[in-house]
């Protein structure tokens, strides 16, 4: 407990703040300039939605970047391929009435012609889903394969996949429909990807929407609920601490920590509630987040993956299979990727080419500007989400603001570099101040060992002068001493 200091806090938390700038800038410009209220439910739950893909994709990327630094430049075009793969199997259309739809030869005009009678009949939604995760994985396998043990540079091998994937994806969307995309999927697909959670229940075949004066009302209690376990978790956490003896944030830090978090979970949950619930990809995010920090803070996986991050060679000598990290890494950001597909093809309706255009930049931004190190082996899901939603803050203010597109990716690459100057900058200062502290602590020792010698000395010559003879000889007989008459 002694040693909390509020201007440490300040500065690791320094993202957070300033993404709390950035959002109130943009509460004021929306007013002043087009009289929005970017508080208003809908933009809200809109900029979670429309941001999904950053916060799944990013997780992806800080596991990869944990690493050493590496990245993955193909997701953005794997969604797109992914998009097409599930478009392809999931509705009716021309390629896969070319494969499998029922064709008689018929004659017409007086010549031979084949004709469809019976459309291919399309898998069904978890099928589909099956299809998809199988080509993700099949990918992230020789990915994870090319990189860990053929040795190709990541960022060779992802740019391969950027490059492969973007035409892979637009071949099959051009053969498969007339207008090169894919829509009208199934309900069930919809529903597990996206929608709101208990908007309403069925009574005989009647919709009942729960909700009172239009709050959804177990999205509020969701967020109660919420709000309860994050300050038990703190309170418990707390008291963990304190009986093991370890240093632990003042009751009043955590109670202000308390009432922060829930603020923000309680503002979420009224804002969601009167959008018709809980949308389904806060769950998907929420899933993956929660999952993800558990693996990078409490496993011993995520260790190793700091660990490799780190010192790839301290790693291999202290028996971790760095070969088998970097390939469960890419893997791993393939079954992300799926996962983010399905979002974005489900939320645009459609699978279409241009699906996934840049995400991959703005997935390596978001764990960059959240703190995740450029060089590996240090970073939290915690960071990477406040990088995620600074990157929607300003992809969703500036747009609304009426700001052009190339202005926006001019504020996003100038956000991304200071980013990057701060982290090299705190490092640098942080290096100095240790190696101060070194040299002083040195000094000290230095002082300590003189003193300390000087005083063995010390001793060592008195007790030599207490034991020494005298250099008088004394007559065996003794002193013979006279006295005066």
């Amino acid at each position: 407990m002694n040693g909390f200091d509020m201007k440490n806090v300040m500065k690791k938390n320094v993202m957070a703040l300033a993404l709390l700038g950035i959002y109130i800038l943009f509460i004021i410009l929306g007013f002043v300039i087009k009289g929005q209220n970017i508080l208003a439910p809908a933009i809200v739950t809109s900029l979670i939605e429309r941001n999904a893909y950053v916060f799944i994709l990013g997780a992806g990327m800080l596991m990869c970047m944990l690493t050493g630094g590496n990245i993955d430049l193909s997701v953005g075009s794997v969604v797109c391929f992914i998009g097409s793969v599930v478009g392809l199997f999931s509705v009716e259309n021309r390629l896969l009435d070319q494969w499998f739809g029922v064709w008689e030869e018929q004659v017409i005009d007086g010549e031979v012609t084949k004709v469809l009678v019976q459309h291919a009949q399309p898998l069904n939604t978890p099928l589909a889903i099956l299809v998809a995760l199988a080509v993700g994985l099949l990918y992230g396998a020789l990915l994870g394969f090319l990189i860990a043990y053929v040795r190709i540079p990541p960022w060779i091998a992802t740019l391969a996949g950027y490059l492969a994937f973007r035409g892979l994806g637009t071949q099959v969307l051009t053969k498969a429909s007339a207008d090169a995309a894919l829509s009208n999927f199934p309900e069930s697909l919809k529903n597990i990807f996206g929608g709101s959670v208990l908007e309403y229940i069925r009574i005989n075949g009647e919709k009942v929407y729960l909700d009172v004066l239009g709050m959804n009302i177990p999205c509020v209690l969701a967020g109660v609920l919420a709000s309860a376990a994050v300050i038990f978790i703190m309170i418990i956490s707390r008291k963990k601490k304190v009986a093991k003896g370890y240093q632990a944030d003042p009751k009043w830090f955590v109670a202000l920590k308390c009432v922060i978090l829930t603020a923000i979970i309680m503002f979420f949950a009224i804002e969601f509630s009167f959008e018709g619930g809980i949308p389904v990809v806060v769950l998907w995010i929420g899933g993956v987040l929660i999952l993800y920090g558990i693996i990078t803070e409490k496993t011993t996986i995520g260790r190793h993956f700091m660990t490799v991050g780190g010192n790839a060679e301290s790693a291999r000598l202290s028996g971790i299979n760095n070969r088998l990290v970097m390939f469960f890494a890419y893997l791993n950001m393939a079954v992300l990727t799926v996962i983010a597909a399905m979002i974005v093809t489900v939320r645009a309706s459609a699978a279409n080419s241009t699906a996934g255009e840049e995400y991959e930049l703005d997935a390596i931004a978001a764990c960059i500007v959240g703190g995740v190190s450029a060089y590996g082996g240090s970073g939290t899901i915690v960071g990477m989400v406040v990088g995620a939603t600074m990157i929607g803050v300003i992809n969703q203010g500036m747009q609304l603001i009426g700001v052009d597109q190339n202005w926006i990716k001019i504020v996003k690459g100038l956000v991304l570099l200071a980013a990057v100057v701060f982290e090299i900058v705190s490092k640098n200062s942080n290096k100095k101040k240790a190696s101060k502290k070194k040299t002083a602590e040195e000094a000290t020792k230095q002082l300590e060992d003189v003193a300390e010698k000087a005083a063995e000395e010390l001793v060592a010559g008195t007790t030599v002068e207490a034991d020494a003879e005298p250099d008088v000889e004394i007559p065996e007989g003794g002193i013979a001493i006279s006295e005066s008459q």
